[in-house]
């Protein structure tokens, strides 16, 4: 659909909105976390991706909002665009990128990608020795995939892990890291940051978490998380179909 067609279609539709906090719910997370200290302090593989679509349902009832209070839908797993042009997709949402292909778990796409989010999951102390490193490829090659055809996308990642399992060195090394691979602005920018990303350190014991887990000033806390995204997305699309008077 053409920059013009949208226009029509959305007449007279909401404004953008403050996107407000990102609001996980604290209930899911304490219910999977006795799951967790249960199931010798891992995840069996259907509680993985449970966890997974805590985070997800969060980041896109927050998007929702702030492109006005659009409905939030299931899209079908194969199509590369919505059936509805103005709905914030929860759910398998494929993007074919300059890369490859990659399916991402909460998208926007009106007009082409707009917003791209995905949630990472390291679930026990093994996972995160073993998997941390390939972790961080894969969020700058999904980036790299999404900006190098839209480049005014905003991507956006959120990396979950139990706060008992990430330990010096690898603590360090993955705040310094993800810190380094987000806040992206400028669509010439690099193509492989990410517009923003989050780490969410909770604990086993009852399913907390709070910025106050990461490290003075850090980048990486959900409320600095929100404002990026906000941010990055008023700078590029305010003005535009489907956010006009």
């Amino acid at each position: 659909m053409d920059r013009s067609a949208l226009g029509e279609y959305h007449s007279g539709m909401a404004l953008l909105q403050p996107i407000g906090e990102i609001e996980v719910e604290r209930g899911p997370l304490g219910a999977l976390a006795e799951v967790w200290r249960n199931s010798g302090e891992r995840f069996p593989k259907r509680e993985q991706m449970a966890l997974g679509k805590v985070f997800d349902g969060a980041v896109a009832a927050a998007v929702a909002r702030m492109l006005g209070g659009i409905p939030v839908v299931t899209p079908a797993a194969t199509a590369i665009g919505p059936d509805n042009p103005d709905c914030v997709e929860l759910g398998t949402t494929r993007v074919v990128g300059g890369v490859r292909a990659q399916n991402f778990d909460v998208g926007y796409r009106p007009d082409g990608v707009r917003f791209a989010f995905d949630s990472k999951t390291l679930n026990d102390a093994a996972s995160v020795r073993k998997n941390y490193q390939n972790m961080i490829n894969d969020l700058a090659t999904e980036a790299t995939t999404v900006h190098t055809r839209f480049p005014y996308a905003v991507v956006a990642f959120l990396v979950a892990i139990p706060e008992p399992c990430l330990v010096e060195p690898q603590r360090s090394t993955l705040v310094a890291t993800l810190e380094r691979l987000s806040g992206r602005f400028g669509v010439d920018e690099p193509p492989h940051v990410a517009e923003a990303i989050a780490l969410l350190l909770w604990d086993p014991a009852d399913g907390s978490f709070g910025d106050d887990r990461l490290p003075e000033g850090s980048t990486l806390g959900l409320r600095r998380f929100a404002r990026r995204i906000e941010a990055a997305y008023r700078e590029r699309y305010k003005g535009l179909p489907p956010h006009v008077g």
